[in-house]
């Protein structure tokens, strides 16, 4: 039996109520045995002690929408990449992701079952993942990348264990759904809209019907409540996968009222994304390699999705934290966190939006996402206070102590 007490630290246990100074948490193999005040945590002996050093005790933070199969859009360097190699890279994406604190993470598109059984078997070091697999979309979609000249770009080239999420009709959608959940996937993922770097739609674009939409949600249930995931930022497309009883809304860029009322009455989760928009504006400025038609169309976007997150937050929708990383580098997830301040949320709201609220969004709540006895050992230790200055947390250095199921993964604390 091993045991770890983490101690001296100031505890934000996920669950959003005031910190707790002088606090400390008993690991017993990979589960919490005790978390709390430090005079009601006694060290067992022979215990791993960890010195918290006045810093922050959180949970194992939740990103519910990453690709860990890429990194930016160069278009050419996608052409280009022998197959493999994608494999290869990821295996740092993923490192790095856990090195800033991401413990847990939904692969909107690209992982698949391969990829999550290597980090469970412990073959490489990265977030404990929900798959996706392929992306549903129509053709000409978001998912469809076709280019004027004739020519396609493949982002999640179609392969044995990852077919094509490319469909039209009710009939084709229920097979490819099938084929899909057949491969290994934990999340159906579908674009009911347009977005910003597909090349030949628009964000505000609608796609997919309903009737196709309600088919994706009940081959889902079919296979004991498989949710369904949907890119979704424009407002008909939106209530579309509301309606078809879609599980979560990605981007949400042009939320109406009646979009909010209805996620409102189906209780379905928000996922901004809002460092997307902003990534493409930055990295094509600073580099150009970003294609032209995603530029304008995330400087076209990026004021009115801040306005509509902040009118879903002040309605009382539920907020998961997502960023898609991937289109950024990964590792810089939590810059989102510091973007969801900026819309009207408080740091502690946006933490338990990383965390709590996240780990439901994922159907986790009883595994991860709060630090609570009989829960998997997920717990990082930044060295700063994220309720005083949250942006304190994008800097990786400052993430000292990631733990994942027990196991240290990162620590540059002391141990005794």
């Amino acid at each position: 039996m091993t045991q770890t007490l983490i101690q001296n630290g100031t505890l934000i246990d996920g669950k959003g109520g005031k910190p707790v100074t002088n606090a400390a948490i008993l690991i017993e193999n990979n589960l919490i045995k005790a978390v709390g005040p430090a005079s009601s945590v006694k060290a067992p002996q022979n215990a791993l002690l960890i010195d918290a050093q006045g810093g922050t005790i959180l949970p194992g933070l939740i990103d519910t929408h990453v690709h860990v199969m890429m990194e930016g859009l160069d278009l050419l360097k996608t052409i280009t990449t022998p197959f493999s190699l994608r494999f290869y890279n990821a295996i740092h994406y993923m490192k790095r992701t856990l090195e800033a604190g991401i413990t847990s993470v939904r692969d909107a598109g690209g992982a698949d079952f391969g990829v999550k059984c290597a980090v469970e078997q412990g073959l490489i070091q990265g977030p404990r993942l929900q798959i996706s697999i392929a992306v549903l979309s129509t053709t000409g979609g978001h998912a469809d990348f076709w280019l004027a000249s004739g020519d396609e770009i493949h982002l999640f080239p179609p392969y044995h264990g990852n077919p094509s999420g490319i469909c039209d009709g009710v009939e084709a959608v229920r097979k490819r759904v099938r084929e899909i959940l057949r491969s290994g996937a934990d999340v159906i993922k579908v674009c009911s809209t347009g977005g910003v770097l597909s090349p030949t739609d628009h964000p505000d674009f609608t796609q997919f019907s309903q009737e196709e939409l309600e088919v994706m949600v009940q081959e889902g249930h079919y296979r004991r409540g498989v949710k369904v995931m949907a890119h979704a930022q424009g407002s008909e497309g939106i209530k579309n996968a509301v309606r078809a009883g879609i599980h979560s809304i990605e981007h949400g860029i042009y939320l109406d009222d009646e979009a909010i009322d209805l996620m409102l009455e189906h209780g379905t989760f928000l996922v901004p994304t809002l460092l997307a928009a902003l990534s493409v504006i930055e990295i094509g400025e600073a580099t150009g390699k970003i294609p032209e038609w995603g530029v304008r169309k995330a400087r076209e976007v990026l004021e009115i999705h801040k306005q509509s997150i902040t009118k879903a937050h002040k309605a009382g929708v539920k907020i998961a934290m997502g960023t898609d990383a991937g289109v950024m580098p990964h590792g810089t997830n939590l810059r989102e966190l510091g973007l969801m301040c900026d819309i009207g949320m408080s740091p502690m709201d946006a933490l338990v939006a990383t965390t709590k609220t996240a780990a439901e969004c994922l159907g986790w709540q009883d595994r991860v996402g709060t630090l609570e006895p009989g829960k998997l050992a997920d717990v990082v230790v930044a060295k700063t206070d994220p309720i005083k200055n949250i942006r304190s947390l994008e800097k990786i250095e400052n993430i000292a102590l990631v733990i994942k199921d027990g196991q240290i993964v990162k620590n540059l604390l002391e141990t005794n």
